[in-house]
């Protein structure tokens, strides 16, 4: 029978379409009442002062431990007093219609002061004589920034941190920076793992659309709540709290004011917040700095859908019709040709792919999904051993696992191969969340001559080159208590040259990196 794929929804009601229409009456009726409200209150009372704060972001608890596992810093934060405080300015008026694009309503939720200075003029200057760039950073933003919003509104946090991506990574979130700060939000692998983000051999939440956006926002809440001042917080975000903490200590003992402005910081730490004021009013007012901005709806791009088999990758994009890039826009998180169930519960697709992905993978409800599956290496291994095993192509074992030449499989490795025969079963959470590779240098002995001494025994010459007294017996054929003769030829296999050389640059001996003393001090830029 003929496999049939749907490539379109079957209901001409696209779920976009419904959103929308629900989404209009949901900022359209709540907006009528406020207004009824105000004019009824207006008979009532006095009205209120303008300079009317709005709610704090919801507090995110922080010991002295997790503090000091972020920052990898002993000092305690000095605590901010009221006069280095800095009032948020009001919630913009939602009016009586909803925003018309994603821009108005990031422009509606403006919260936080603004900071103006000649480094914001120069940073706007940067930004507006390159429209190009400002085009394909804005464009890039398209399928995330309506989940962003939607969360910082959840929150109750200013939308202007919706733009800390085009900062931190122009909104790739593939980025990866030489400090190895990775996603659109630039996580640090330290820092990462203290919010939760997985970092394993099938996956890298540092990526991840909704867990890194998660985790930074976590993290941004945790350093306001900390700091009771958004510039301090950004800044601790780029440069680490515990070196904010330590520069407002400097600045207290020398009766320094203890605002942004007047800490000494770093160069990327005094132009981070500019940089994001200048995003801000570009964004405010595009027509002033001839930017343009691609028009970006204000419903969701994407809807996540669960993930209950394996399902390779190649598989999952035909079954969902998308292109194999917008895929990877999509779940930049996955870094394997199959996506495990127990690793990943669920992916990302364009709205209305996602009904088309559902109704095909109903309709291969009892087909197989997977071609890939995780196995564990019982022993330390040559790869042409392994490949031989699982009856696999030595070429493609290594090229799907990454294993360089000269490089044996370490004893608990998790490689992936084929599945079929006894290996044809899903992955388990415990292999899909622990999974690892391990590499060390293949040895390649060679034979040479030495001559006993008077004196010499089997010992003192295994000990001498760096061998065992029972394999100097073993390549000799003699037993372990034998007496040597002086002049006595005997045979000792070391490793040869060639062998030493791997083992100095090993990949496998740099597996995990070490953890930054200031997880987010992201000295260089990220990859573009």
């Amino acid at each position: 029978m003929e496999e049939r794929i749907l490539t379109t929804p079957l209901s001409s009601h696209s779920p976009t379409k419904a959103f929308v229409e629900c989404g209009a009456a949901r900022h359209w009726l709540p907006a009528v009442c406020l207004g009824l409200s105000l004019l009824l209150g207006a008979c009532a009372s006095a009205p209120t002062s303008s300079s009317e704060q709005p709610p704090p972001s919801t507090p995110v608890p922080a010991t002295p431990q997790a503090e000091q596992k972020v920052a990898s810093e002993p000092e305690k934060v000095p605590a901010v007093t009221a006069e280095a405080s800095v009032a948020l300015k009001p919630q913009g008026h939602l009016g009586l219609t909803p925003p018309t694009d994603v821009w108005e309503r990031i422009r509606r939720g403006f919260a936080m002061p603004d900071l103006d200075n000649d480094l914001v003029r120069n940073r706007e200057q940067w930004y507006s004589s390159r429209p190009d760039y400002m085009l394909r950073m804005t464009e890039r933003s398209r399928p995330y920034l309506f989940h962003v919003v939607e969360e910082l509104e959840r929150r109750k946090m200013p939308t202007e941190l919706a733009l800390l991506p085009f900062i931190e990574s122009a909104f790739n979130p593939q980025a990866v920076s030489s400090a190895k700060a990775a996603g659109m939000w630039q996580f640090m692998p330290a820092t990462g793992k203290y919010f939760d983000l997985k970092q394993n051999l099938f996956r890298d939440d540092r990526r991840d659309v909704l867990e890194s956006t998660r985790a930074a926002l976590d993290y941004l809440q945790k350093l306001y709540n900390l700091f009771g001042d958004w510039h301090l917080a950004l800044a601790a975000y780029n440069w680490g709290e515990g070196s904010v903490g330590r520069a407002l200590a400097r600045n207290k003992a020398q009766g320094k004011p203890l605002t942004y402005r007047d800490l000494s910081m770093p160069n990327e730490t005094r132009y981070y917040v500019p940089k994001l004021q200048a995003v801000k009013n570009i964004i405010a007012h595009p027509e002033a700095f001839n930017a343009q901005l691609p028009l970006i709806q204000n419903h969701p791009y994407f809807k996540s859908v669960p993930i209950e088999r394996d399902i390779d990758v190649a598989v999952a994009v035909k079954l969902a019709a998308v292109s194999l890039g917008d895929f990877k826009a999509l779940n930049p998180s996955m870094n394997r040709p199959v996506i495990l169930a127990a690793g990943t519960p669920q992916i990302l697709l364009p709205w209305d792919n996602a009904t088309v992905f559902e109704r095909n993978l109903q309709a291969h409800a009892n087909r197989p999904l997977a071609t890939w599956t995780a196995w564990q290496a019982p022993r330390t291994m040559k790869p042409e051993d392994v490949a031989q095993l699982l009856d696999m192509p030595v070429e493609q074992l290594r090229s799907v696992n990454g294993i360089p030449p000269r490089m044996m499989v370490t004893a608990g490795s998790t490689l992936l191969v084929h599945r079929k025969g006894r290996l044809d079963k899903d992955v388990t959470e415990h292999l899909a969340d622990n999974g690892h590779l391990g590499l060390a240098p293949e040895v390649v002995l060679k034979r040479i001559a030495v001559k006993a001494r008077q004196g010499d025994s089997l010992a003192s010459l295994a000990a001498r080159h760096g061998v065992s007294e029972a394999n100097m017996a073993s390549w000799n054929k003699l037993k372990p208590n034998a007496r040597l003769r002086a002049g006595q030829n005997l045979t000792i296999l070391v490793p040869s040259q060639a062998s030493r050389r791997v083992a100095r640059s090993s990949p496998g001996q740099s597996a995990k990196p070490k953890a930054s003393a200031k997880p987010l001090n992201k000295s260089s830029q990220p990859q573009r």
